[in-house]
C-alpha cells in the first residue's frame, strides 16, 4: 500500500444517539430488532468491521465486487508480501558462501538439466537456485484465493451473509447493489470501505503485459529481464528490491533525490547503498513522463527528454481513493481535497449513520489501520465501549531486504516541533546474531525524551525487522521509558538485543 495524504481527525464529541443501540442478547441469530449493518467493501477495514458488529448483535450484509479480503488480500498486501518472501530466500541465498556454503556444485542425479549453467565454458557446473516464475506467481494466486476463501468461510460461520456486486449509498440508510443480482438493503449502519486503487499516468496506460500495475505483476510467466520501476515510494521500493533478488535487471526511476523520501534519512540512504550494492541502477530526480511498447520491450520517457528501455515497466506512483459511483455527493458525505472521504477518530462521515474505514479515509495506508478503524467504527455505532483512533502507536513496515520498520515520531517529525530529544544508533553488524547470520546491512536507532526518558520513536533496519519493532511499539505505545526497556531481560545472542543496549546507552545521555 502506498502513501496517501492524511487528513486532520477531529475529536469524537458525545453522540447518545450514536451509541443508542445495544446489542442483542443472542450474537449468533439475528432478530427484527437487531440493527441492520451493511458494509460496502470485503477488504480488511469491511471484513474486521462485519465480525463486530455480528458478535454485538446486528443484522450484518457484506457488500464486494472483487472478493472477500479485497485489494489488500487479492492484488496487494498478500501477493505482494507473497513473492517478496520467495525473493527472501534467494537474498538469503547471497550471503551462502560468506558461511561455507557452495550453490554451485557439479550437476548430479536429481538435478534440473534444464537449469542454466552458471559457467558457458563448465555446462557441468550449474546453480541450484533459479526461478520459475509462472511457479511463483502461480502459487502467489493460490495463497490470495485461499486467503479469501479463509474470510468467506469465517464470515459465513459467524453468520455474515455476503452479497456480489457493486454497492452505492442510495441515501444515508439504503444501500443499492448493481450486479447479477441487483437489490437495494435498507441499513441503520452503512460502513464504506472500498479502499484504493493504483494511480496510472496519462500516457502511461497499463496493458497488463509490458506496462503494469503491481496488481498486474502476478500473471507474469517469465522473469522480466529488465524491469523499470517508476516510483519510489514504498511499492516502488519493495517490488524493486524483490525482482533484484529474483535475479531482474532493475531500473527504479524516483522523482526525488533519494529512494523512500517520506521515511528515516538514514534508514533510506542504507536501502539506496544496498540496492546499488546488488547491481540495481537508481535514475534520481527524475520524473517519468510517459511509456510505450516497442517489439519486444518498453520505452520509458523521463520528463527531461532521455529514454530508458527495459523488457517491462512497473508503475507504482501512487494510489487513489475507490470513492467513484459511491453515491457520496448526492448523499452528504463530504470528502476532502485529495477525494478521501473524511472522517474522525471513531470512524465517523458527516452523514448520521454512515462510517468509512480503510484507504479510502486516508488516514493511513496500512491493512492493521484498516482493520481498527472498521472495529472503532461498529464498537461506536452498536453502543459498545470505544477508543478512539490512535495513530501514535502504529507500527509500520517496508518489505525490502533489509525491511525497514518504524513507530512513533519521526527524527523529521521531532525536528519540526522541536522537541527535546535524544537518540543513538547502533549498527547491526556489532551484534553477534547478526554476525552468526552473516547479516552487515541495518541498525536499530530510538528516539526519546531527553529529560524525561520516554521512549518516543523508533527505526530498525533488519532482516525481519517487521518482528523487532514490537518491544519498541510497546514502549512507545505505553509511554515507556528507554529504563523500562534497558532493564527487560533479552535473549542471547539475538538481534532484540540491540534495542536493550540502544536503550542503555540513552540512558546516560538522558
Amino acid at each position: 500500500m502506498v502513501g496517501v495524504t492524511q487528513p486532520t481527525p477531529t475529536p469524537a464529541p458525545a453522540d447518545p444517539d450514536a451509541t443508542a443501540a445495544s446489542p442483542a442478547p443472542d450474537a449468533t441469530v439475528p432478530d427484527r430488532a437487531a440493527p441492520r449493518v451493511v458494509v460496502v467493501g470485503g477488504g480488511p477495514g469491511g471484513y474486521e468491521a462485519a465480525l463486530v458488529a455480528r458478535r454485538l448483535g446486528a443484522d450484518v450484509t457484506v457488500v464486494e465486487r472483487a472478493g472477500l479480503g479485497g485489494a489488500a488480500v487479492l492484488t496487494d498486501v498478500v501477493p505482494s508480501k507473497t513473492l517478496i518472501a520467495t525473493a527472501e530466500w534467494m537474498t538469503i541465498a547471497e550471503r551462502a558462501p560468506d558461511l561455507g556454503i557452495r550453490l554451485d556444485v557439479p550437476a548430479g542425479p536429481g538435478d534440473d538439466e534444464a537449469a542454466p549453467p552458471t559457467d558457458a565454458d563448465d555446462p557441468g557446473r550449474r546453480r541450484r537456485h533459479s526461478i520459475d516464475m509462472a511457479a511463483v506467481n502461480a502459487r502467489v494466486r493460490e495463497l490470495a484465493l485461499a486467503q479469501s476463501r479463509d474470510i468467506r468461510t469465517r464470515l459465513e460461520r459467524e453468520g455474515v451473509r455476503t452479497v456480489i456486486g457493486h454497492g452505492r449509498l442510495d441515501g444515508p440508510d439504503r444501500v443499492r447493489v448493481d450486479g447479477d443480482d441487483p437489490q437495494v438493503l435498507d441499513a441503520d449502519v452503512v460502513l464504506l470501505a472500498t479502499g484504493a486503487t493504483p494511480r496510472t499516468l496519462p500516457d502511461a496506460q497499463p496493458d497488463g503485459e509490458r506496462i503494469l500495475t503491481w496488481t498486474q505483476l502476478y500473471h507474469l510467466d517469465a522473469l522480466p529481464e529488465r524491469l523499470i520501476v517508476v516510483g519510489s515510494g514504498v511499492t516502488g521500493a519493495e517490488f524493486a528490491g524483490a525482482y533484484v533478488s529474483l535475479g531482474s535487471q532493475v531500473v527504479l526511476v524516483s522523482s526525488r533525490d533519494r529512494v523512500l523520501p517520506g521515511e528515516d534519512a538514514d534508514a533510506a540512504g542504507m536501502l539506496e547503498d544496498v540496492f546499488r550494492s546488488r547491481g540495481m541502477e537508481v535514475v534520481g530526480r527524475s520524473r517519468a513522463q510517459a511509456a510505450r511498447r516497442t517489439a519486444d520491450g518498453v520505452v520509458v520517457t523521463l520528463a527531461d527528454g532521455r529514454e530508458i528501455e527495459g523488457s517491462h515497466v512497473l508503475l507504482a506512483v501512487g494510489s487513489i481513493p475507490s470513492t467513484q459511483d459511491l453515491g457520496l455527493a448526492e448523499s452528504g458525505v463530504r470528502t476532502t481535497p485529495s477525494g478521501h472521504i473524511e472522517v474522525d477518530r471513531v470512524s465517523r462521515t458527516s452523514v448520521r449513520g454512515v462510517y468509512a474505514a480503510g484507504d479510502v479515509t486516508g488516514v493511513l495506508p496500512l491493512a492493521s489501520v484498516a482493520a481498527m478503524q472498521g472495529r472503532i467504527a461498529m464498537s461506536h455505532a452498536l453502543g459498545d465501549a470505544v477508543a478512539p483512533l490512535k495513530v501514535k502507536g502504529v507500527a509500520a513496515n517496508i518489505f525490502t531486504a533489509p525491511e525497514i520498520a518504524t513507530v512513533g515520531l519521526s527524527e523529521e517529525a521531532l525536528e519540526e516541533r522541536s522537541a527535546h530529544y535524544v537518540t543513538h544508533t547502533l549498527p547491526l553488524a556489532r551484534n553477534p546474531r547478526a554476525k552468526m547470520l552473516g547479516v552487515r546491512d541495518g541498525f536499530v536507532k530510538l528516539f526519546a525524551h531527553s529529560t524525561a526518558g520516554t521512549v518516543l520513536g523508533g527505526v530498525v533496519v533488519a532482516p525481519r525487522a517487521s518482528e523487532l519493532i514490537f518491544p519498541i511499539t510497546l514502549a512507545v505505545s505505553h509511554s515507556l521509558t528507554v529504563d523500562d526497556v534497558a532493564s527487560a531481560f533479552t535473549v542471547y545472542p539475538s538481534l532484540s538485543g540491540s534495542i536493550a543496549e540502544v536503550a542503555r546507552v540513552l540512558h546516560h545521555t538522558e
